[in-house]
């Protein structure tokens, strides 16, 4: 036990993935090595003297069907990244008679350079010792080099990363998906406590280290293991399991007299807007009321604070329907949708009133905010009045 606990010490902490996707990393890169031997081949000839394939290439193909997510497998650092470091790797090549000094500078440049205009793709390195050490017949290519077998080979393995991704699934080049954008509840927006792009970019910057990943790639892991999170704290509680289902609505014709009334009677903040079969056309929200509605002429005061006292205190000057204020485009959750959905649904709208709809599409009650934390937090409304 001690023997393996000190040889799992070197091992990488890399997430196993499926065997399917091992079987397409390993079809893709058989298939990327085999057709770029054979078109080299055709278009240049089989000279024995002269390699058609580079052992660079191989490295290449590991990061670009492997792993073809990372900023390293990426078209400009491969096509880039390879033909600059060839370039270094000529140039050391003519410039410094010893060898191995020569090997030493061209990768050490061409790492410095590959940094410095963000192509940095490791198999590059092994490019630049080959354009030293590779032999008579790399030699005699001089600058010529760059363009077969690197800038060919390169080409070629590249196009078909291209095509083999796509066939298979796999987006290439590789663009961040949107995420699931579940910030926190009553967040404002980012991932997991306000986690965004830039607070992770300075993170890494702050660290000094070279990270492979995609600063977007890791907020949408971030993201989704929030979600996971979610789900598991609420055990599986759906919206269905924690709605209220005595909804007070109104109709779109509705005075935005009544509708205040029952907002301060019934100690609401929103009000679904239904027709006749309780199909939701919208959601009025006390917030409306205050800054949209027609509050007619303030007697003595004007501004956000009259009206507040004329909420408070009288409808009277209150003017129009629900219609005219409404927001339309309200969005509705379903009674069997995870309340970690539904917390992502909330922060998508910023509404903390959702309206529940059974499976014909019709209204059987109204999830909020307060539901959701006393889900996942397990306290109950007492205890949301105080802390409130």
């Amino acid at each position: 036990m001690l023997r393996l606990a000190f040889l799992n010490q070197f091992l990488p902490n890399l997430v196993p993935v499926s065997g399917h996707e091992r079987a397409r990393a390993a079809l893709g890169a058989f298939a990327g090595i085999l057709v770029t031997g054979i078109v080299t081949a055709a278009a240049v000839g089989s000279d024995a003297g002269i390699p058609l394939l580079m052992a660079p290439i191989g490295a290449s193909a590991v990061l670009l069907f492997a792993v073809p997510t990372s900023p390293l497998a990426q078209p400009w650092s491969i096509l880039a990244g390879n033909c600059l470091a060839a370039l270094v790797g000529v140039t050391a090549a003519l410039l410094i008679p010893q060898p191995m000094v020569a090997a030493a500078f061209a990768v050490a440049v061409s790492i410095g350079l590959m940094l410095t205009c963000r192509c940095l793709h490791p198999p590059s390195g092994a490019v630049a010792l080959t354009a030293v050490i590779g032999g008579p017949a790399i030699t005699e290519l001089g600058y010529g080099f760059i363009l077969w077998p690197v800038g060919l080979n390169s080409v070629l393995l590249l196009l078909l990363a291209l095509l083999f991704n796509k066939l298979t699934g796999k987006e290439y080049p590789h663009r961040p998906s949107a995420g699931v954008s579940l910030p926190s509840v009553g967040s404002g927006g980012g991932g997991s406590l306000g986690v965004t792009i830039e607070d992770l970019t300075t993170a890494i910057q702050e660290r000094d280290d070279i990270v492979p990943v995609d600063p977007a790639d890791l907020e949408e892991v971030l993201q989704r293991a929030e979600a996971m999170a979610f789900s598991r704290r609420s055990g599986g509680v759906t919206a269905g399991a924690i709605m209220s289902r005595e909804v007070i609505t109104v109709a779109p014709a509705t005075t935005l007299r009544v509708c205040l009334r029952l907002l301060r009677s019934h100690g609401l903040k929103a009000l679904p807007v239904v027709e006749d079969d309780r199909t939701v056309v919208g959601i009025l929200t006390a917030t409306d009321l205050l800054e949209k509605a027609d509050w007619g002429p303030a007697p003595v005061a004007t501004g956000l604070g009259w009206r507040l006292r004329a909420m408070t205190n009288s409808d009277r000057p209150l003017r129009g329907k629900a219609r005219e204020l409404m927001s339309s485009q309200v969005r509705c959750v379903s009674q069997a949708m995870p309340i970690a959905r539904v917390v992502q649904v909330m922060a998508e709208t910023g509404h903390h009133h959702l309206p529940v709809l059974d499976d014909q599409g019709i209204l059987i009650g109204m999830v909020t905010q307060s539901d959701v934390l006393s889900a996942l937090f397990h306290v109950n409304a007492e205890e949301l009045a105080l802390i409130a």
